[in-house]
């Protein structure tokens, strides 16, 4: 199975700084905010198809070592990244993507009991997901993209002496690997999930 260009088979953060009123620019200089990127970068959002599923993408960025002790500072004087000492300004060679996706029910939809409908095999395979590198409105499309693995697992309901009963539901997992040499940090890598129509169904930013 492929996920180049990108169907997917039976498979943002936006921060806000600012000084308080009456802090003066001297004081505003000194402050600054530290985030801490141990871990990788994470991201989740909700989507939906035109035919009334609701769905969760949630994952993570990670290269290894790349994001251990790796900060960035916001002062006065901008943003830099740092490692220790040392500022970095580009991601790595090669950053590893993983997400997950399962349904969910629509928050606008709650009172409607009995009419849940949920992500099926075929849904999931009409899903088509785009790859951008965004730096500020522009939008470059990814290439450099390598499937390390996927996998669907049944969802085992909480009522499990019911489990025959209920409607199967599954959740995808996916690892990508994406070319990253050169990309400055400053850049944000973007998730865009499309139906086979072109409607966008999901979208999502993963932002340092």
């Amino acid at each position: 199975m492929s996920l180049l260009d990108y169907k997917i088979a039976g498979a943002a953060f936006l921060i806000f700084l600012g000084c308080a009123p009456g802090v003066s620019l001297t004081e505003a200089r000194r402050d600054k905010s530290v985030w801490n990127y141990d871990g990788g970068v994470f991201f989740e959002t909700d989507g939906s198809l035109p035919n009334g599923v609701c769905f969760r993408v949630s994952g993570n960025v990670t290269s290894p070592e790349f994001f251990d002790h790796l900060k960035r500072i916001d002062d006065g004087h901008g943003t830099v990244f740092r490692r220790g000492l040392e500022t970095v300004t580009q991601f790595p060679d090669q950053l590893l993507l993983s997400f997950v996706i399962h349904d969910q029910s629509c928050s606008s939809r709650l009172h409607e009991v009995g009419t849940h409908l949920y992500l099926t095999r075929e849904m999931m395979g009409a899903l088509q997901l785009s790859l951008y590198w965004k730096r500020g409105v522009d939008l470059r499309q990814i290439k450099d993209v390598t499937e390390v693995g996927t996998s669907v697992e049944r969802i085992i309901p909480y009522a499990t002496a019911l489990a025959s009963e209920l409607p199967q539901r599954f959740e995808w997992s996916y690892q990508l690997a994406v070319a990253g040499k050169g990309i400055p940090l400053t850049d944000s890598l973007v998730f865009v999930f499309r139906t086979r129509d072109g409607r966008i169904a999901a979208r999502v930013a993963a932002r340092l």
